[in-house]
């Protein structure tokens, strides 16, 4: 005799019934998480977003910090396309980009695959640690620091670089105060000052690639440059193209250093845009024309941004 299940049980009238939660299924509002995104947003708007409108409107109008600002409309940005020393900051900040973005990247990607390669299986991944720790401490250091004591290192009458260098016979040399020496003196102690960075991440993504690739190359009789050429640059793609964006925007950033070393100087040798745009806002007050600088800057940025994004995301699409 076949035995009957018991039948559901009705719901009360005018409800329906009950169903039955699936298992897992956390109880309360589903699309709740956007309550965790809220002090970010809110962050972001008054940090980032309400800032950089309030200076693109600023851009646009003739004012000095104090009273009220004229509308100018487009005038300062048409001040800009004639500004030879906006063009002159630029093309510093190139250099910039240089000793900060593409240096740093090659060298690190050099010191970072010998650390991992030949110094962690040599003499152990301690001895690899401390020296990635070493390589990454001036990022650690304030930039306020680093800046005081390179000028003391190239000081023109007591430096230690004047000094080791007159042992080889050469003469003295005013580093950061001759035009023609201070924008290459800022770029080299900007690859010593960036170049830990790179070597961090890069190591970082060397612990996934598979230590059989470098077994058979070597097996193979693959050189340790064709093995970097063949096997560690296409598989830690992705991280190079991190710190090239990342070095890139903290290039055409770059404040600290200048602002420490050089003011800009000698002659605007080595101005770069935010230092510009520092100048008119508040030392020569004149907020728009700053403003109008730095929204440039911002735009230039975004663009790099958006590009580099495009072409990676092209790479990772590719079979």
């Amino acid at each position: 005799m076949a035995v009957q299940a018991p039948a559901a049980r009705p719901g009360k009238p005018g409800k329906p019934g009950r169903t039955a939660r699936a298992p897992g299924r956390p109880r309360g509002r589903r699309g709740g998480y956007w309550v965790f995104l809220l002090p970010s947003a809110v962050l972001f708007t008054a940090v980032i977003a309400v800032p950089f409108l309030m200076n693109i409107g600023i851009s646009f109008t003739r004012w000095s910090g104090i009273g009220d600002p004229r509308w100018l409309g487009l005038d300062n940005y048409a001040r800009l396309v004639a500004d030879e020393r906006f063009w002159a900051s630029f093309r510093n900040n190139v250099a910039l980009i240089v000793a900060m973005a593409i240096v740093p990247t090659l060298i690190g990607l050099v010191l970072a695959a010998t650390l991992f390669d030949h110094v962690g299986k040599k003499f152990g991944p301690r001895t690899a640690s401390v020296l990635r720790a070493a390589y990454y401490l001036p990022q650690v250091l304030p930039v306020a620091v680093a800046g005081i004591v390179w000028g003391w290192i190239m000081h023109p009458r007591y430096g230690v670089l004047n000094e080791f260098l007159g042992l080889f016979g050469a003469e003295p040399r005013s580093w950061l105060g001759d035009p023609d020496w201070a924008l290459p003196s800022v770029m080299m102690i900007m690859v010593w000052f960036q170049i830990g960075y790179p070597v961090v991440i890069f190591m970082a993504g060397l612990q996934r690639v598979d230590p059989a690739l470098y077994e058979a190359a070597e097996m193979d009789g693959a050189s340790w440059w064709r093995r970097l050429r063949h096997i560690t640059i296409p598989q830690i793609r992705p991280e190079i193209y991190v710190v090239l964006l990342t070095c890139t925007i903290a290039a055409l950033k770059v404040f600290g250093p200048i602002f420490v070393l050089t003011r800009g100087g000698p002659g605007g040798a080595t101005l770069v845009p935010s230092y510009f745009s520092y100048q008119n806002f508040f030392e020569k007050a004149n907020a728009g024309y700053g403003a109008a600088i730095a929204t440039v800057l911002t735009l230039v940025i975004i663009v790099i941004t958006v590009f580099f994004l495009r072409i990676q995301d092209d790479e990772e699409r590719e079979p």
